[in-house]
């Protein structure tokens, strides 16, 4: 098998030398050359053609951004970023993936990394093999979709059911996707609770970047926060987010417990939460890499929920939905620019009218 070729490119010759022994340690892969800052880049990538592009987040003569903004307008790759844990790397991290990075990776500390090699190391072999798996016309596809449904905030006339909740999970390519979802939804919507595999830090300002550009309310979700018409709740990067019913009405509860599918928060944890309530629920099943969520959105399609998985087409990695889709696990598969629209019409039925369709 071809070997995926990488450049790495960053401005600290000791994170280059470890990113450089991880992969090379990995016979599936072939470091084609180091770049201290993104001129040195540019002329690598014309010279050496390299399949995959780490990048740093922060560099001298030209930032991250410029860089990657100019890479995907005149030759677009797959990128993962190399972020730092703060909330200047988050920024720039979240904007990165708007301009079209594939993935990213929380860059350690020299001391953290000393301390978690063996995890970085799995993070990073893992996240260059996806990189390489993105179909380039899917990636075209969905930025496309970026921008058609760019603040078309859809019309809607009220839920008629009490408790009616909107479930979403994602990883790879998610924090785009979600945002589209959400851009979409007026602020009389069903309550959103959602679990994107995303870092503490990042979580943060991920909820707050949304909350900027929404009609809805989007949280940082808390303990005990009590689920509201017209907001969104996002699972924190360090825990898992479950929902419980309690007096007629619905809250957020915060479980500090072991990662489920290597992931914390996990979806499984999330939809599993959801069992008892399941006949008031729409899972939503986003773009990702791996298994996480298909087999809870397949007890949740089993105790009466609507299950709903992107289709492949629009989904940039389609490894969670397709997982789900190979245990049959979905109600429906929808292209990602019809989600919002198809949530809000099942979420405007009542009782009755939603029994007759349930399994449409």
């Amino acid at each position: 098998m071809k070997k995926i070729k990488v450049l790495i490119i960053d401005d600290s010759a000791v994170l280059r030398n470890i990113v450089n022994e991880i992969l090379s340690s990995d016979t599936d892969i072939e470091v084609v050359g180091e770049a201290k800052d993104p001129f040195v880049a540019r002329e690598l990538i014309k010279k050496l053609n390299p399949d995959v592009i780490t990048l740093d987040v922060e560099m001298p003569k030209m930032d991250g951004i410029t860089f990657l903004e100019n890479l995907m307008r005149l030759r677009p790759m797959p990128v993962v970023m190399l972020s730092t844990l703060t909330t200047k790397g988050a920024d720039i991290t979240l904007k990165a993936l708007e301009l079209g990075a594939i993935d990213f990776i929380a860059k350690p500390s020299f001391e953290a990394l000393v301390e978690n090699r063996f995890s970085f190391k799995n993070d990073l072999l893992s996240k260059v093999k996806s990189a390489i798996n993105v179909d380039q016309k899917n990636y075209a596809l969905a930025q496309s979709l970026k921008e058609e449904v760019s603040n078309n905030v859809l019309p809607f006339h009220g839920v008629k059911r009490q408790n009616h909740l909107i479930a979403i999970g994602a990883s790879t390519g998610g924090t785009e996707a979600i945002k589209c979802i959400l851009l979409n939804m007026p602020n009389n919507c069903p309550p959103i609770v959602i679990t994107q595999h995303i870092p503490k830090s990042f979580s943060t300002r991920f909820a707050e970047r949304l909350n900027n550009n929404c009609t809805i309310t989007v949280h940082e979700a808390k303990h005990g926060q009590k689920l509201k018409n017209g907001n969104a709740y996002i699972a924190p990067g360090d825990q898992h987010l479950t929902v419980v019913s309690k007096g007629g009405a619905l809250f957020c509860l915060l479980v500090d417990s072991e990662p489920i599918n290597r992931h914390k928060p996990a979806v499984d944890v999330l939809y599993n939460s959801l069992i008892p309530i399941a006949n008031n629920v729409q899972a939503v099943l986003l773009t990702g890499m791996g298994q996480d969520g298909a087999k809870g959105m397949l007890a949740l399609k089993k105790a009466g929920a609507r299950t709903i998985i992107q289709d492949k087409n629009s989904s940039l990695i389609w490894g969670m939905p397709g997982s789900a889709h190979a245990i049959n696990a979905h109600t429906i598969q929808l292209c990602l620019n019809e989600i919002s629209t198809k949530l809000l019409e099942y979420s405007s039925l009542d009782e009755i009218e939603m029994k007759k369709i349930a399994n449409v």
